[in-house]
């Protein structure tokens, strides 16, 4: 990626920082879009200046928004006065680990001490409704592994995650939001974020300040817990369950996935003892953890934090109508890996991805992992 976000710890300046703000909350503007248009247009001034039209080639319906410069100016003083910051991929202080996985946030809140993401990681997560027993476990892996220099990630949900944090809270703890930093759910931690962000730990959002968290953020969140950690423990998870989420997005992102083991007679750990079944790490005490974990450190994922080198623009021609119709009539509602979009229209490789980055921004496209993209329908 250009605008200064190459991974050689350069900073971005204060109006790169604003446009990148800008642009990231811009409507049908997520990670993977961010990054084509910064790689397509060089900055995200100039990918602000350029999308409406992008927009309107891929059939919007309505003007996309983008946000305005004071609208910009005043989240970040909104960010200020909350003692956060915002910082980008490729920057100082922005998480290692999290860098590594596919389609990174390009911008994250970060309130507190950014010395915490440089210690190993992982993520304890489980039921909010959970038992004692439950919540004594989490509380003594966390402490434990905190004694042992390990940053706890979790995401200040009640029970499980609560406990998480309390046991690392005196060596520092990781907590992810849902919401905007400004917005801690539930009510009733905001003691406990204060605590965590005033001391050794830290936390990230890459929600807007302001935004209250639904009931579709939470696996956003869970995603950048699973990718914040080299490993994953689930302590309590009934079937269905949000915590069963995280582990499969741990999986998915090569990370580690442990389970501690619960009665059977206890729906809170069907979700546990299915993880175990399927071939999750047992966990009865943190050197189970400790053990598996120890020789990941210092090993990032191989995953890039950039996307492959764009195509060379400059080589075809834009594409025209015709050429438009021939990628939409290769979509549908199943999931098309690029290249096959590539081979099966003959199109040159940077006619197909401007058209899926027109259809992207006109709100016609679904992004999947893998490369994997497929077309939305409008009822």
């Amino acid at each position: 990626m250009t605008d200064g976000s190459a991974g050689g710890g350069i900073r971005l300046g204060d109006r790169q920082r604003l446009n990148w703000l800008r642009l990231i909350r811009t409507d049908n503007v997520g990670p993977a879009t961010f990054r084509d248009l910064v790689n397509r247009f060089g900055s995200a001034e100039a990918a602000i200046e350029i999308l409406p039209q992008l927009a309107i080639s891929g059939g919007a319906l309505r003007p996309v928004r983008i946000p305005s410069v004071a609208e910009a100016e005043a989240e970040m003083a909104l960010a200020a006065k909350c003692g956060a910051r915002f910082v980008a991929i490729g920057e100082p202080g922005y998480p290692p680990m999290l860098r590594k996985v596919d389609n990174p946030p390009p911008l994250i809140a970060v309130k507190g001490s950014a010395a915490i993401f440089e210690l190993p990681p992982v993520a304890i997560v489980g039921a909010r409704n959970a038992s004692l027993a439950g919540i004594r476990m989490a509380r003594a892996l966390a402490a434990e592994l905190g004694r042992e220099g390990y940053a706890i990630v979790s995401g200040l949900a009640r029970g499980i995650d609560t406990a998480a944090h309390e046991g690392r809270l005196a060596t520092g703890t990781i907590a992810v939001l849902a919401g905007g930093l400004d917005c801690p759910y539930p009510a009733e931690n905001v003691g406990l974020l204060e605590a965590l962000t005033e001391g050794a730990g830290a936390a990230v959002s890459e929600m807007p300040f302001g935004w209250e968290p639904r009931a579709r953020d939470f696996p956003r969140r869970n995603r950048i817990i699973a990718g914040l950690s080299l490993g994953l423990v689930v302590v309590e998870a009934a079937n269905r369950s949000g915590s069963l989420i995280s582990a499969r997005l741990a999986g998915e992102l090569g990370r580690l996935v442990f389970a501690v083991p619960g009665s059977p007679l206890d729906p809170r750990a069907a979700g546990t003892n299915g993880l175990l079944k399927d071939g999750a790490i047992l966990v009865t005490e943190a050197a189970d953890v400790r053990d598996a974990i120890a020789p990941l450190i210092g090993r990032l994922p191989a995953t890039p934090d950039d996307l492959d080198e764009p195509p060379d623009f400059s080589a075809t021609p834009p594409p025209g109508d015709s050429d438009r119709e021939r990628v939409i009539e290769a979509l549908g509602p199943v999931p098309t890996g690029i290249d096959e979009i590539i081979r099966h229209t003959g199109l040159h490789p940077a006619q197909v991805f401007m058209i899926l980055l027109e259809l992207d921004l006109a709100g016609r496209l679904e992004r999947h992992p893998g490369a994997m993209v497929s077309l939305l329908y409008s009822d």
